[in-house]
């Protein structure tokens, strides 16, 4: 019970650590606010961020994302249905029965923030748009998100249809970990085949975060009269990104660029434990008495400057093994801590093989024990 217990505040730990405020006050417009650096997801700014709300076109991260997971070929054609003509709001003017890529519609989905291409590619996927959003709410869960509900793939206005900035932040930061996603919303420009033109359609990002902030990269605007102006924003400098949800916000490109400006300045991705670091791991009878053990890679953690003196780490090495052991073989976890809160654990590997004696070895032991008595 006890070990149950210690794994279950362990794991609540590391949640809220990975979602520790800046302890500095916000300015935003935003009616919600989260913003987060995306490789370890830690929360540098936040504003009632677990409110549930609409966020319009935003939604089409989640369409894109679920898309790609779910198509085996993005350069598969497919036949735009009636269904997909006409639907309300921003339309890149799909006509009945015109034959596109999916990859197509995916630039025209996140780009020009069409909702025809939405209503095909989830038609692409599934049979029809209940069965898509069922599929849309399992992406969202496993980036992390616990406090949305998605019912269609563009964002129109249904009271069923809502998430928060800290989901919607979550569900960003896992889709740009996806080069195909990371590549299309950082296109400014996209052209593709017209039905019945002598010239190529051009859509054009609707993302002024692209033109306007240095190392802008993505990622989707939105607005209905219920959400108002929404905007989730990214861009990367010295090799963090960051990640910005702004939800009903007038001034969304000044609020995004003004909060990620802030997080550049005041934070930095710092190496808090080199790949090279290593830990023994006791070894039963074997040649040598421990095996040695290191991550996997280099860990990093988005730092203000003096925090990095208060890094913790803790490696937790108790797995017992008997020879022969193989290098990769999994040795334990090291621990992350700043100022004695979790931020994130990683697991140990070994990094070198102990034998098991030989018939040889065995001999030379007992002889050794011989001659002491």
């Amino acid at each position: 019970m006890k070990a149950i217990i210690c794994c279950l505040m362990s794991v609540i730990t590391m949640w809220a650590s990975a979602f520790l405020p800046s302890s500095q006050p916000v300015q935003t417009s935003a009616q919600s606010m989260l913003l987060l650096e995306n490789v370890t997801n830690r929360v540098l700014y936040e504003h009632n961020a677990d409110k549930r709300l609409p966020m319009a076109s935003t939604t089409k991260i989640v369409t894109a994302i679920t898309v790609i997971e779910n198509c085996d070929d993005l350069q598969r054609v497919v036949k735009v249905p009636q269904k997909a003509v006409g639907v309300e709001g921003s339309s890149i003017y799909l006509q009945a029965d015109e034959e596109l890529k999916i990859i197509d519609l995916l630039y025209g989905l996140m780009l020009q923030s069409g909702n025809d291409c939405a209503v095909v590619l989830a038609l692409s996927v599934c049979d029809d748009i209940e069965s898509f959003a069922e599929l849309m709410n399992q992406t969202a869960k496993r980036a992390g998100a616990e406090n949305s509900n998605f019912v269609n793939p563009h964002g129109l206005h249904d009271d069923n249809h809502y998430t928060t900035a800290r989901d919607l932040a979550l569900i960003a930061s896992y889709a740009m970990k996806n080069p195909v996603f990371e590549e299309i919303v950082g296109t400014k420009r996209y052209t593709m085949p017209w039905k019945d033109r002598d010239y190529d359609r051009v859509v054009l990002n609707k993302n002024k975060i692209l033109n306007t902030f240095d190392g802008g990269d993505g990622i989707k605007t939105g607005f209905t009269k219920k959400a108002g102006r929404c905007l989730v924003s990214s861009a990367k400098r010295n090799g963090m990104r960051v990640i910005c949800v702004v939800l009903n916000c007038g001034p969304m490109f000044e609020d995004c660029s003004a909060l990620m400006e802030r997080a550049f300045k005041e934070y930095s991705l710092r190496k808090v434990c080199d790949k090279n670091a290593t830990f023994e791991v006791p070894v039963k009878e074997g040649r040598a008495s421990t095996v040695k053990c290191s991550p996997s890679k280099d860990l990093y953690y988005p730092l203000k400057s003096g925090e990095e003196n208060n890094i913790k780490l803790i490696a937790h090495t108790d797995k017992e093994f008997t020879a022969p052991t193989q290098a990769g073989e999994e040795a334990g976890k090291i621990e992350v801590l700043l100022e004695n809160r979790l931020l994130f654990e990683e697991k140990l590997f070994t990094i070198n093989s102990v034998d098991a004696p030989s018939y040889l070895d065995r001999l030379d032991s007992v002889i050794k024990q011989w001659s002491v008595e």
